[in-house]
This record gives C-alpha cells, structure tokens and sequence, in this order.
C-alpha cells in the first residue's frame, strides 16, 4: 500500500472508519478524510484514493510492564505457571536490573510500540526497595526522550503484604512516585487484614494527591474477592481521584449474584477495569499434560452494560509472565475480539482500545474527527474480517499526517543484555 502527500490539503478518498469515532453510527464507515496542517481537516485537499483502506487513530495502551519486557532469553518461565513466573522474574531482577538493563530493555520494547502505532503507554513498573531508586530515574529519561512520539506514564508495582506496615514503608517509594507524576500501585489478594492495608494505602496515595492503579484477583479463585473490598472502600471513604483495576479474574468463576453484585458496586464507584486476555491465558489453568479447562478473562460484556469503563491492554511481553508479544495493540485488538467474543455484539469496542483507556488514564481522547492530529494508522482492510485476519505488518503509521519511516527492532540488539 503505497501513497505521497502533497504540499497542500490532502483528502483520503474512500477510507472505513468505525462510526464510533466520528459520532456516527456504530457501524463501519466509509467516508473522506482530508489532512493538513497536521491535523485531521473538514474537507477538501488533493484526492488519493484509498480504497475503502480501514483508518484508526494510533492505539493507548494502559497497562504494560517495559521493565520486564524481553527477559525471556535469559529467564524464562521454568513450567508456564503464575508462581514460576513470579519466582523467576523476582531472582532476575535481583541479579540483571541495573539502570543500564532496564533502560535498554524498555527503550527496545518503546520502539516496537512506536512502529507499531501507539502513542501512548502506562507502565507498571517493580518499585520494592532498591528497585524503585533504579528505575523511576530511567523511566523519566525515558519519557523525556520519548516526548512528542509516545506519551508515558508510570505506575508503580508492590504486593499487598510486601511490606509489615504499607503506610510507612511504602512512604518513600510514593514519594518517588509523586515527584515523577505516576500513580500509585499494588497487588491485591486475599491477605487476613487487606481491608486495613488498602486503608493505608489509600491514605498513602491520597496524601500525596495520587490516583491508584491495581492488579487485582488475577486468579481463577472464586473466593479471591478483592475487587469488590476495593469498590467498597472506595464508596466508603468518597475516593475521587482515578482508580484503575487490572485483571479481575476470579469474578468470572463466581456464583452469578455474587458476581453481578460486585459489578454494580464496580459501576456505582465509578472505577477503570482494564482486561489482559492475553496474559492471563498463557497463565491460567496450566498444568503439565493437561489440557487448560478455565479461561478467565473478565466479564467485560457485563461490565459494558453497566457503563463500567472498560478496555484492553498488552501487559507482559517476552517475559516469564507471556513468552509472546510485541507491544502491538493490533494483536491486543484481534485477539481480545476472538477471546471475549466482542463480535455480534455492539460497534463500540473499538473505543476499548482507544478511547477508554484514554479515558481512564488522562491522556488525550483520540478521534477520528475535524480537529484531531493526525496521528493514524492506515490498513490494507475493508471490514473487520480483513482486519482481524492478518498481522497487517505492511500498515503505514502516521504521525502529525506523515508516515513514520520505521520498522521494530531486531532482537540481536538485546543479544548483549541476555548474557548469563
């Protein structure tokens, strides 16, 4: 798929575009777009014709984890379980996390990102002490060097019984957070006093003016319910700052009206659920020589019709948690599509891929709409079919209505960074 630009006001002739994003319908639309000035304009502008060529804004991505990403090589998940990953990404990072690792880790995994099509990311990122004191100053060069190309945010990544007392020990690493403008983040699971530690943790973040990101029963236990102790201290204390779930898996292996009750507590908070289909597939339910029975993903379709703010994300890659990815929210998209059977459903997922993560994090509402930058990606696809059926590496990524001239990178550049 080749095409130049003109001097002037170029009009795409004939493109499909969801009609969620350009206050339409919800159907696929095929319409004009005119590009000048950086900008998505009203109309006008020299024709190309495009051929019905499926235009999307460029992808937000609401949770990853840039500093894991790409360890595999050199630690990889000894039996495809949570707890072989959690051991083996906690003694690699104890022995391999330097600044120098981690920056070029997540400079590599940014890079695949941009080439891509995204432009802005929210990572989580390990901040037990000494790691926190490593990886925020890399995260904030980073994010200085990534200016105008992909906006970053941070969050940071503790379990909730990381520490005796989370209001004092986790003090200082707050305060790291603060300064970098991140938000505050933990692990939940059920722990005998987690309702006081998320008191304290609460406290923690709202003294420092921060919004809270969880993971959160990233399980298939359906007694896991830490969802909805976070729901209820939320409504309890009159939190109003962002609070942003992650996974929320064991409410999907729950008795329905416990279930369907948690979600209406989820709505009437007002709180941000962010699926990780992907991740938590190759986790979930893995045992040697068997089959994989339960699939968790969350109940996002139950969600939606409760007007829960729902989306979808990449998490892990290449790392002991998802030995696959590439940071590519198209992947995100297809595979989220096929798992959660987003299909025959309502036209408005797209915007779980774009506009309410957006939404969720505070970064700039994409559209599709006059006025908008013209930052879009471009696809050889004239319906969803198309879209979905094809990695779709000859897609051209627009930023500030030109084409990027860039391919994600090669692996043998960490080869340097995998020595034992």
């Amino acid at each position: 798929m080749r095409f130049g630009f003109t001097n002037g006001p170029t009009r795409l002739r004939n493109v499909t575009v969801p009609g969620c994003l350009i206050g339409q319908s919800d159907d696929l639309v095929v319409t004009n777009m005119t590009i000048w000035d950086n900008r998505i304009q009203e109309s006008g502008g020299t024709d190309i014709e495009m051929d019905r060529a499926m235009v999307l804004p460029c992808f937000v991505d609401m949770h990853t984890h840039l500093d894991k990403g790409h360890i595999w090589p050199r630690a990889a998940n000894p039996d495809g379980t949570f707890m072989g990953a959690l051991t083996t990404v906690a003694e690699d990072r104890r022995e391999n996390w330097t600044a120098e690792d981690v920056r070029a880790r997540m400079d590599f995994s940014l890079r695949c990102a941009y080439a891509h099509g995204t432009r802005a990311i929210r990572t989580h990122l390990d901040s037990l002490q000494p790691q926190d004191e490593i990886t925020w100053p890399v995260f904030a060069e980073l994010r200085e060097d990534w200016e105008g190309a992909i906006e970053l945010q941070a969050s940071s990544l503790i379990g909730c019984d990381s520490y005796d007392n989370i209001r004092v020990d986790y003090a200082d690493t707050a305060d790291i957070v603060a300064a970098a403008g991140g938000a505050l983040g933990m692990v939940t699971y059920p722990v005998h006093d987690l309702r006081q530690r998320l008191y304290d943790f609460f406290d923690l973040a709202g003294d420092r003016d921060l919004e809270v990101d969880f993971h959160c029963d990233e399980t298939m236990d359906p007694t896991s319910a830490t969802l909805k102790m976070i729901a209820e201290i939320v409504d309890e204390i009159g939190w109003t700052r962002p609070v942003t779930v992650g996974h929320c898996c064991s409410v999907s292996q729950q008795d329905e009206a416990m279930a369907l009750s948690t979600l209406d507590l989820v709505a009437k908070t007002g709180l941000n659920v962010v699926s990780l289909p992907l991740c938590n597939l190759y986790l979930q339910d893995r045992q040697a020589h068997r089959t994989p029975r339960q699939r968790g993903i969350t109940l996002v379709h139950e969600m939606w019709h409760r007007g829960i703010n729902v989306s979808f994300a990449s998490d892990n890659t290449r790392d002991p948690f998802y030995a696959y990815g590439d940071l590519d929210m198209l992947e995100v998209m297809r595979q989220a599509t096929r798992i959660g059977h987003l299909d025959h459903s309502h036209g408005q997922w797209p915007n779980a891929f774009l506009t309410n993560p957006a939404e969720a994090c505070g970064f700039d509402a994409p559209s599709l709409e006059p006025g908008a930058p013209a930052d879009l990606i471009i696809f050889k696809a004239r319906d969803w079919t198309e879209l979905f059926s094809r990695p779709h590496s000859d897609r051209i990524v627009l930023r500030n209505g030109q084409p990027i001239e860039v391919a994600p990178p090669e692996y043998s550049e960490l080869d340097r960074w995998m020595e034992p």
